[in-house]
């Protein structure tokens, strides 16, 4: 967070500390702006950062005027999105949204690009409040910035009218899908388009910036509810009870580590009490204590502080929320070295970090805090004094608005340059793709040539009679004797 002066004022760079100083109307404007960015500075820099002023250093007098004249007109908004069902990124999204029109008196809508029959979100309390309206409707206005929240949703984004365009990258999201499937290809793509970019991971703007240096990426990190994840004032250490370890997430999703994270949980030999989160508990296969299913996020709080570790093993995450929100009710973490984990992770300190599909080691990991109550309680303390220093929704959704007001005054990036880029990932992703159709014929021949060699007289009649009692104790004699 920025931080004052030895006087108790900040320290403004000579330049603007000279501008600030003029006689007549700059008097009286100059102060205002400063005045604004000053605000917004204190709560900038990285959440475990040791304070600075550093933020203001590098505002010079000509974006302090733009941003003082962005900060008197409305913007219209546009978000295009897929659905409103809860889900992580749709979250990040309506808060944004009710914070803008709630305290920046921005025009907001949610645009659904998907056509829907009846009102379908549930665990948005005053979702209805806001504005939610359908792609056509959107296609009869027209908005200051239209923003991507979704890959699929830039098919949508160039039809609504708007002076600008923008996409808020919340992951990078051709990651979510194996090698050889085409959405894959396709989700790389959109980050080709000539638009500027949100996101909320210091990981995700560095590599657009090396992807886009043409264009402009602007960090907004994800606010906490800080009434609804109210962290208490200090920790009951959990001396003699089990290990409470909790795991969330839908284990079906291969990227998530779900199934390994409650297998990792249940081979623990320390007396522990796993619970899970999910919303698909039958395709969990694991001997759990407790499944939890379709949790709202103020019982999702009352179970992390009925909790002493949450486990986490995703292959693939933008910025991970559960993590922080633990910490935020005194629940230290166990995970993996995802993206994303260096935004508030630190192992040994606050956390445990551990391997890539390393079950073992993950679940040696967790008896180490289960024997070791010391370690256990002083994680869970700095995990709270992490906490303690993340901005909540206001002052993430403060970011959000000068994102949003910069865009709208900045221009659009070169369209040119993006169509280069973008043609050459899509030949990239041609040949990509080519390969793996031709890995997949190979096969098909391969399976072809083996269904012939199983129905030829003789081999049918032996496959039959494996199937049988008599033949599967005969196979099993026959693998020992071979010693396989």
């Amino acid at each position: 967070m920025g931080a004052p002066a030895r006087g108790g004022s900040l320290l403004l760079p000579r330049r603007i500390r000279a501008g600030a100083q003029g006689e007549g109307r700059a008097h009286q404007a100059r102060p205002r702006a400063l005045r604004a960015l000053r605000r917004v500075a204190l709560v900038h820099p990285r959440a475990r950062a040791t304070p600075r002023p550093a933020a203001l250093r590098r505002v010079g007098r000509r974006v302090a005027a733009r941003a003082a004249g962005c900060l008197g007109r409305r913007v219209k908004v546009a978000f295009l999105v897929n659905d409103l069902q809860l889900s992580g990124g749709i979250g990040v999204v309506v808060r944004h949204a009710r914070g803008l029109a709630t305290h920046h008196d921005v025009d907001v809508s949610l645009v659904l690009v998907r056509d829907w029959d009846l009102p379908h979100w549930s665990g948005y309390d005053d979702l209805p409040h806001l504005h939610v309206i359908s792609l056509e409707e959107a296609r009869d206005q027209r908005f200051d910035v239209a923003v991507a929240t979704w890959w699929e949703t830039t098919f949508s984004l160039f039809t609504v009218p708007a002076k600008r365009y923008a996409y808020f990258v919340q992951s990078l999201e051709d990651r979510f899908y194996e090698h050889d499937q085409a959405e894959r290809v396709v989700a790389g793509l959109t980050l080709d388009l000539p638009v500027a970019f949100i996101t909320e991971a210091r990981w995700i703007q560095r590599t657009l910036a090396e992807l886009r240096p043409d264009s402009a990426c602007h960090l907004v990190r994800n606010g906490i509810d800080k009434d609804v994840f109210a962290s208490p004032d200090s920790l009951e250490p959990n001396v003699a009870d089990p290990l409470r370890i909790l795991i969330e997430g839908d284990p079906t999703v291969w990227f998530k580590g779900v199934k390994d994270a409650a297998l990792a949980a249940a081979a623990v030999s320390e007396p522990r009490r796993v619970t899970v989160v999910t919303g698909q508990p039958e395709a969990l296969g694991a001997d759990v204590d407790h499944v939890v299913t379709h949790v709202p996020h103020r019982e999702m709080a009352a179970l992390y502080a009925d909790t002493d570790v949450v486990l986490k093993l995703s292959r693939v995450e933008g910025m991970f929320g559960p993590p922080l929100e633990g910490f935020h009710m005194g629940a230290t973490c166990v995970t993996t070295e995802v993206t994303g984990n260096d935004e508030y992770i630190e192992h040994g300190r606050n956390a445990l970090l551990v391997d890539w599909d390393d079950r073992t080691g993950t679940t040696r990991q967790l008896e180490l805090l289960a024997r070791d109550r010391r370690l256990l309680h002083e994680l869970r303390c700095n995990a709270l004094a992490t906490a303690h220093g993340w901005p909540g929704w206001d002052q993430s959704t403060q970011f959000m608005a000068l994102a949003l007001r910069r865009i709208a005054a900045s221009r659009q990036p070169d369209a040119t340059r993006a169509a280069a880029a973008m043609m050459a990932d899509l030949r990239g992703g041609m040949e990509q793709y080519s390969v793996h159709l031709q890995e997949r014929l190979e096969f098909a021949r391969e399976a072809a040539k083996l269904e012939k060699v199983k129905s030829l007289p003789g081999v049918a009649q032996a496959n039959r009679a494996r199937q049988t009692r008599f033949g599967r104790l005969a196979e099993r004699l026959m693998r020992r004797l071979m010693g396989r």
